[in-house]
């Protein structure tokens, strides 16, 4: 995956192609690359399970900076928050998109919602680009206001870095082949963002088949900021899988059809997801746990589609919806 992001940027940058058709091929062959180091390689390294050797985990987890965004803003958003408060309104930020889409059930209702079905594609296309133009520098400094960057000096230190990586990545991936490319810049800008479009898409639809579904629950805490039920509950109920026989996709996106497993045993290598499977569907089934997966991701995607729309017609839900126990 590395290699598929890396050599495509390294032929473009060297300034030997001027055909603006090989350009957009090799910017796309980096956006399956860029997909691919998300999924694959910072998703486990920086939930320390891509290797038993936490420096190894460490800088790996690097790769996430290396394609533009910030493993410090992913590691609040992804690790503490998206895997602690899963499908929790205002408390995961993978279902807090922008006030023109609608994740949850428990999320303010506009009459725009009502097409989010057929205009999400759009946003989640821009999704990457978004995610490392703004969405980090809005991100690092809510995190500070909630408290994460609580150490003297520690928000202007992260701040800097995150600046810093920033202007690397748009120093390979754009402004170096605007000035060696010999082509219209406005054909470098596009080729830049079918890239993104790409990696943008491919990373919305992995991860978020796995939990605006409609058999999945949006759970509320109670009065007191608690969760009902416990916390491996909470995770089979909001959580769904898909296309478990499928080998090669697994490969492809770094086992996240797996996202039950993943959600029990984030510290586990996703390499080990499917031999796990069997057990924990088993265990689920003995305590009458629900365990949602779909045959194919064709059929996820489906399913996905139906529960936008639903939540783009339905009214706010009043009562929580509570998990089972």
């Amino acid at each position: 995956m590395l290699s598929l992001f890396i050599i495509p940027m390294l032929i473009i940058n060297s300034g030997l192609i001027s055909s603006a058709g090989f350009i957009f091929i090799l910017y796309i062959i980096s956006g399956f690359g860029m997909a691919g180091i998300g999924m694959g390689i910072m998703h486990d390294a920086i939930h320390g399970s891509y290797s038993k050797n936490k420096y190894v985990n460490k800088y790996l987890g690097y790769t996430m900076n290396l394609i533009g965004a910030n493993s410090t803003v992913w590691r609040i958003q992804h690790n503490v928050l998206h895997h602690t408060f899963t499908n929790i309104d205002q408390s995961d930020d993978d279902i807090n998109p922008p006030s023109v889409l609608r994740f949850s059930p428990h999320a303010k209702k506009n009459w725009l919602h009502k097409f989010q079905h057929i205009y999400v594609w759009f946003f989640y296309a821009l999704s990457t680009i978004s995610w490392i133009t703004s969405k980090d520098f809005v991100r690092i400094n809510r995190y500070r206001k909630k408290g994460f960057f609580s150490k003297k000096n520690e928000f202007k230190t992260e701040l800097a870095k995150l600046i810093g990586w920033k202007i690397f990545y748009y120093s390979y991936a754009l402004i170096l082949p605007l000035l060696v490319v010999p082509l219209a810049p406005w054909i470098i800008i596009l080729a830049f963002l079918s890239m993104h479009f790409v990696t943008g898409i491919l990373i919305s639809i992995v991860f978020q088949v796995a939990h605006i579904m409609p058999n999945v629950d949006f759970p509320l805490p109670d009065g007191e900021g608690m969760l009902e039920g416990d916390w491996h509950a909470h995770q089979l109920a909001t959580t769904s899988n898909f296309s478990p026989k499928s080998r090669f996709l697994s490969w492809l996106i770094g086992g996240l059809n797996y996202q039950i497993e993943h959600h029990l045993l984030p510290n586990i290598c996703h390499i080990h997801y499917k031999k796990l499977s069997g057990i924990i569907e088993l265990t689920a089934k003995e305590y009458g746990i629900p365990y949602h997966t779909k045959k194919t991701l064709r059929a996820a995607i489906w399913d996905h589609i139906k529960m936008l729309r639903e939540l783009g017609r339905a009214e706010p839900a009043v009562t929580p919806v509570l998990i089972n126990k």
